[in-house]
């Protein structure tokens, strides 16, 4: 997928998050497509991509409509991902790496050390991050040779914020953002390391604690909810 792609992706995930797109909301790809400055191509993906990770609902006749996510929709996901990657990992450092897994996760360790050097980050490097990020945890997971964790989180992905992939990004938050993908980064290495050494419990602990990470941005989720639901009342 082009990097405008993930852009818009990530735009509408934040929209979702953030309450600018409220649940319930009916939404539709030329409104969008204006609304975001895009061709009608991206949204169409984008619109597929967030129903198949349970943040739209498909409309019987035309368009969209944003799911109700609760808080504990997305703990729930987040916890099993994390329980389910942490066994990976374990597994990883029990089995040891290839060579090429070597090799290839060292680069994108390197990639990713290139992308935080400068200290600041926007929605073109989320992008690349994107990749960067899907492409490691899938090496962990290949590592695990269990083919049953790949089947599960392929189940769990259809939840919301649940897959690896379903990044959002706060443009209205800089600072903050770069902090919050770095430490996932430095994660990255950690659970890299453990694995190398074959520390299978740190490497597990690490795993579960770098996809619970997320569970920081479901809790804002839910305060924004919170204040929308109060706001509603109000009026």
């Amino acid at each position: 997928m082009s990097k405008s792609g993930q852009e818009v992706i990530s735009r509408l995930r934040q929209m979702v998050l953030s309450g600018e797109l409220a649940a319930g909301e009916r939404i539709a790809e030329i409104p969008t497509a204006e609304r975001l400055g895009v061709s009608r191509t991206p949204i169409r993906i984008a619109f597929r991509t967030l129903e198949q990770e349970g943040l739209l609902t498909k409309r019987p006749a035309r368009g969209y409509e944003v799911r109700q996510v609760t808080l504990s929709d997305i703990t729930g996901a987040i916890e099993v991902r994390g329980v389910l990657e942490g066994l990976a990992a374990r597994q990883a450092a029990e089995n040891g790496l290839s060579e090429c897994q070597r090799i290839e996760l060292k680069q994108l360790l390197q990639s990713g050390d290139q992308l935080f050097e400068n200290g600041q980050l926007d929605e073109q490097d989320l992008a690349q991050y994107h990749d960067i990020n899907q492409r490691f945890h899938q090496i962990i997971i290949d590592a695990s040779n269990n083919p049953a964790i790949a089947e599960a989180l392929s189940r769990n992905e259809h939840l919301p914020f649940a897959s690896v992939s379903a990044l959002a990004f706060d443009g209205n938050n800089l600072r903050l953002e770069f902090r919050r993908f770095n430490f996932a980064h430095m994660q990255h290495h950690a659970v890299f390391d453990a694995i190398s050494q074959g520390q299978s419990s740190r490497a597990e602990s690490i795993m579960r604690e770098h996809a619970n990470a997320t569970l920081g941005y479901a809790k804002v989720f839910s305060q924004k909810e919170e204040t929308n639901e109060k706001m509603q009342v109000l009026q």
